[in-house]
Order: C-alpha cells, then sequence, then structure tokens
C-alpha cells in the first residue's frame, strides 16, 4: 500500500472513531423504559405500538430494556433488580407477579401496571383511585362482578346448564373466583372449583370436569391462563363442554365465548402513561383507570360442534362473531 493511501485510509479511520464514541455515548444518555412482560405477544406490541405513536422510538429517543419472563414466575425478581439497576425512567409490568416485583424492588421509579386480577387499594398498592399517592399507576380490571356476567351469556347459549366449573389460577385469582362463586350460587347453579398453578393442572382440571358432569366452564384470567388458551380450547372441546373466557382471543383459537375488556388495548393505553411519566407526571398523581369497554365475542364454528344454537338477539349484541 502506497503512503498516501495508507495514511488516508488511517486519517479515515481517526476521524469515524470520535464519532462513534459519540453515537455510543448518545446511545448511553437515551432515557429507559423497562418492560417487564410474559413473553412477546399481542399485548407487548400493542405497548410498543402505542409508544411509537407517542413518538418513543427504541434506539432514536429512548432504550427498552425488554425482560420476558414466561410462564414461570421464578426469574421476575431477579429481571425487575436488573431493571432497577439500570435506572430506568419507568417501569412497565404486566400482570400482579410483574408488579409485585417491581414494587418489592422500587419504590422511587415510577411503575405503570397492567393488571385484570388484583385490586391495587386492598393489595396496598395506591391510597386511591383517583390519586394513588405512591409509584405506581396503571390500568386495573378489580371488577370481580364480572364472572356473573359471563354465568349469564354463558346460559343464554346452554340453557340447560346446571353444574359450571370454574377454572381459576389460585395463585392470583381468589377475588375473581369468589364472585363468581357467588355469583353462581344466585343463579341456583352446583359450582366446581378448578384451581390450578401449572400448566399441567389444567388437564387434570378438565378431567375432573368430566367426572364430575360439569355442563359448562367459566375460565377466569391469570398470565398463566392466557398463555394456554389454545390448550384450554381445544379441551373443551374436546369435553363438548361450552366454556367462556374473559380473553376476547379466546374464541379466536377455537373457544366457544368471550366477554371482557380488550387486553390488547389496555397494553396500548400504558402507553399513555409511559409517556407522560417521562415528560414529566408524579405517578402518584396519575388516576389508575379501569377499562370502559367490554366485548363479546362468539365462535359460531364452535357452537355447531358443540350442538348449540346460539340466540340472535345474542348474536346481534356481539362485537364479533366467528365463523
Amino acid at each position: 500500500m502506497r503512503r498516501r493511501e495508507f495514511i488516508s485510509l488511517l486519517g479515515g479511520s481517526a476521524a469515524a472513531w470520535p464519532l462513534a464514541a459519540h453515537a455510543e455515548e448518545k446511545t448511553d444518555d437515551l432515557p429507559s423504559i423497562g418492560i417487564l412482560h410474559s413473553v412477546p405477544n399481542e399485548n407487548f406490541e400493542a405497548l410498543t405500538e402505542g409508544l411509537r405513536e407517542a413518538r418513543y422510538i427504541d434506539g432514536q429517543n429512548v432504550l427498552l430494556e425488554k425482560r420476558f419472563y414466561g410462564t414461570g414466575t421464578d426469574r421476575i425478581e431477579a429481571f425487575a433488580k436488573e431493571l432497577v439497576a439500570l435506572k430506568c425512567k419507568v417501569i412497565f409490568a404486566s400482570a400482579p407477579y410483574a408488579i409485585q416485583a417491581a414494587l418489592k424492588m422500587t419504590n422511587r421509579i415510577p411503575i405503570v401496571g397492567v393488571d385484570l386480577e388484583s385490586d391495587p387499594i386492598s393489595n396496598g398498592w395506591a391510597q386511591n383511585l383517583a390519586r394513588p399517592g405512591g409509584n405506581l399507576t396503571g390500568l386495573f380490571l378489580d371488577l370481580p362482578e364480572l364472572g356473573g356476567k359471563q354465568i349469564e351469556l354463558l346460559r343464554e347459549v346452554a340453557p340447560r346448564l346446571s353444574h359450571l366449573a370454574v377454572l381459576w389460577d389460585a395463585t392470583v385469582g381468589m377475588v375473581q373466583f369468589r364472585a363468581t362463586e357467588l355469583a353462581a350460587g344466585a343463579a341456583k347453579l352446583t359450582l366446581q372449583s378448578l384451581p390450578m398453578r401449572r400448566v399441567e393442572d389444567i388437564k387434570s382440571g378438565f378431567e375432573e370436569a368430566a367426572r364430575k358432569q360439569s355442563d359448562g366452564l367459566v375460565v377466569l384470567s391469570s398470565p398463566l391462563i392466557f398463555n394456554q388458551l389454545s390448550q384450554i380450547a381445544d379441551l373443551a372441546l374436546s369435553s363438548r363442554l361450552p366454556t367462556i373466557s374473559i380473553f376476547n382471543s379466546f374464541p379466536k383459537v377455537g373457544g366457544l365465548m368471550a366477554y371482557g375488556p380488550n387486553l390488547a388495548s389496555m397494553n396500548k393505553q400504558a402507553a399513555g402513561y409511559i409517556s407522560r411519566i417521562l415528560s414529566g407526571a408524579n405517578p402518584g398523581e396519575l388516576p389508575i383507570e379501569r377499562p370502559s369497554k367490554f366485548e363479546l365475542l362468539i365462535n359460531l364454528k364452535t357452537a355447531k360442534a358443540l350442538g348449540l344454537t346460539v340466540p340472535m338477539l345474542l348474536l346481534q349484541l356481539a362485537d364479533e362473531v366467528i365463523e
């Protein structure tokens, strides 16, 4: 190589070094958003879409520190500790396990939660809904009476329902279960509890429902249950068990019915909280919201396979009918 070429090459490289270093420093200076989520599913995508719409782009003006804890809970606290150590400006926590872990690790970093199972007031996470007062805000369902509405809808499709099974997560779902139990009693139904703590309990729960001759099933909410909706839909169909879930994705994977909030929409709304906090808002002064819109979805193909006729009025009320 000629001397002039070598000097030119060396000069070009040297000129690039400070630019690269500057770019790295610029990236390091970006505010971090910690994300504690189960798996990269449609709800996670809705969150990131909401952030993009609020003009927060990963790698451009923020860094998304993503931690996916999967179907187990053994790594959640370690992940929450990592996000705190990274000095994230705000932490998004999906579901009760993640919220509990984040709150355990910090009372200073703002936390935005989305949770279908917990009452943030009775749990001591917030002073009240209008002014939470601490470092947690977000969107919480906390509507235990929803179980009564699900029973009512299930009876519209299966009018001979008398023995109702309830599949629920014993680690987070006691409030929902107790409310559903009361609603079943008021409806003069015999209730069979199918508590679960791990994925393997789902199949054994359906076997128990068959032994007790249950003729309908309400599926309550939890992150573990959400991640197994396809399995639950398959087992319900093979057991010929009319089933309703809170998750609107349930009929889309073969379940009979769903009635509940749009979870993806709730995750997208959470991005608005994150945006406001990054702009300087105090999480303790941001009101905790509850979903105001609930969707009814019905899978007609599954109804036909179960030998059920869905009333026309119910079909007209449905937000989506899957054929």
